[in-house]
């Protein structure tokens, strides 16, 4: 089973902006509940620090996934995005 593993890291100043506005993780959320709901982020996890995340797509492509972090609201206070291809043994 093919995966798409998103390893996404956010700027200090990002960060910054998105503590001082209390809506975008609001935002956030609702993409990311939405795509749970569509059945296509398998897996979501947020480091401690609340600078890292990693999302696991199933169901849709590299491009597609793409497409669908580029729509985050966070996406413009992200200084990293790492895409990586993965078959799913268990």
């Amino acid at each position: 089973m093919n995966r798409i593993l998103v390893l996404i890291t956010l700027s200090d100043s990002g960060i910054d902006t998105i503590k001082s506005t209390p809506d975008l993780p609001k935002k956030e959320m609702e993409f990311v509940n939405q795509w749970k709901q569509e059945n296509i982020l398998e897996s979501f996890f947020i480091s401690v620090s609340k600078k890292e995340a990693v999302l696991i797509f199933q169901n849709v492509d590299e491009s597609k996934t793409k497409e669908l972090i580029e729509s985050l609201p966070y996406f413009p206070y992200m200084s990293k995005i790492e895409y990586h291809n993965m078959n799913k043994q268990f």
